[in-house]
């Protein structure tokens, strides 16, 4: 065994995969690993193996930091407090997810979802270090919204689930949508899962001059135009697996002008305001050692 002071994990838990790390620090990672979501029980089992394999040979842990897919209870007086809720995600609603590993680690769990534990990743050490009021948004599995207000997430009655707005439809646009729960919401027509199922191939497969990315990037402009004025944010950051396809960038931004049509913008450069992260996928593991650290 080598023992290590101070060990702690971290789980960015997301819809396609649970990507785990032990590390002292968010910069000092010993071990990572990846695992498929396929049902709770596998996955839950597969990532409780490998952190018990890794405390045997490095100690205990101090605590670990799960940033998880939703919705979730967030609420620690609730009885289902560290539960995802009715989710899209099948087999996976009402599932435990921090008093599961409360209870095979016997460790502090820090609980929050995935899109907030990114956030807070890019806070601490990626684009928005320095800007305390921003808006980090996912777009891959689905979309979701970390709002940061004084350096904090804003979580009220429950989590921001900004991937459900609903937004107008494009009038060219037949396609049904890909939510069990709302044919015209944000992700239902802008997910990654609804880039596949309306072209017939996943987003990495089209060709930059496709057509689909200039309607992908009018329902991503209209999304930062409703965080724009909602939230009124120094900054934007785009994540997840869609936004791997860089060119997205300068179309999100030239709708987005558009769109704002001269309102409440003069003094915003869109290249400085809309932005990719600063961790290159990494957001979600630097945010969850950063929860289980104690940030």
């Amino acid at each position: 065994m080598t023992l290590v002071s101070a060990l702690y994990a971290g789980i960015e838990a997301g819809g396609t995969k649970f990507n785990c790390v032990v590390g002292t620090d968010p910069f000092t990672i010993l071990a990572r690993e990846r695992f498929a979501t396929t049902t709770p029980s596998e996955t839950l089992g597969r990532v409780k193996d490998f952190f018990l394999s890794q405390a045997s040979e490095h100690g205990e842990f101090a605590g670990i930091g799960i940033g998880c897919f939703g919705p979730l209870d967030l609420n620690p007086g609730s009885n289902t407090y560290g539960y995802i809720t009715a989710t899209p995600k099948p087999h996976w609603s009402q599932t435990d997810i921090a008093g599961f590993f409360s209870s095979a680690l016997d460790v502090p769990v820090s609980f929050d979802t995935d899109v907030n534990c990114a956030a807070l990743g890019e806070y601490h050490c990626g684009a928005a270090r320095g800007r305390p009021n921003f808006v980090y948004v996912t777009v891959g599995t689905g979309i979701g919204a970390g709002v940061f207000v004084d350096g904090k997430p804003l979580n009220g009655i429950a989590h921001t689930e900004f991937g459900h707005i609903l937004v107008p439809r494009d009038p060219g646009d037949t396609f049904k949508g890909h939510c069990p729960f709302h044919t015209d919401c944000l992700s239902a027509l802008a997910c990654g899962p609804a880039i596949e199922a309306r072209w017939g191939c996943k987003g990495h497969e089209l060709p930059e001059n496709h057509e689909a990315w200039d309607l992908q990037a009018h329902y991503l402009a209209i999304m930062c135009v409703n965080i724009t004025l909602s939230y009124s944010p120094e900054i934007i950051i785009l994540g997840g697996g869609v936004m791997d396809q860089a060119h997205l960038f300068p179309k999100i931004r030239r709708r987005f002008v558009e769109l704002m049509n001269g309102y409440m913008i003069p003094d915003i450069n869109p290249s400085d305001y809309i932005v990719p992260t600063g961790l290159q996928g990494a957001s979600g593991e630097v945010g969850a050692m950063v929860m289980a650290v104690g940030g």
